[in-house]
């Protein structure tokens, strides 16, 4: 009986943690280092990038009326020999570019 009652135990735990993994995974917010390859991987498409940042801390921004949780990051490309600096939002919940603007 007891080697039966261990094996149900086992069982359950590992029911149990399977269950809790999905729903952290389900609503875990995506971490910095992972917004910043998302974005990088969307500037690569325009061409190569030199350089890239972000913020490890999320702001609240405001975008067409809405307001989003994001973090903050930038990418430096060189067109044409000359360095261009990308400023963007990523939006913390999605990992989508909420927006992107050229700075100095």
């Amino acid at each position: 009986m007891k080697a039966r009652n261990a094996v149900i135990a086992a069982g359950a735990g590992i029911a149990a943690g399977f269950i809790m993994k999905q729903q952290i995974d389900r609503y875990q917010k995506i971490t910095p280092e992972k917004a910043l390859k998302q974005a990088k991987e969307s500037f690569k498409k325009q061409g190569p990038i030199s350089g890239s940042w972000i913020y490890m801390k999320p702001e609240e921004v405001e975008k067409n009326g809405l307001l989003y949780n994001a973090y903050r990051g930038g990418v430096t490309r060189n067109i044409d020999g000359e360095n261009k600096q990308y400023e963007f939002y990523i939006d913390v919940d999605t990992g989508a570019v909420i927006d992107s603007v050229e700075t100095a």
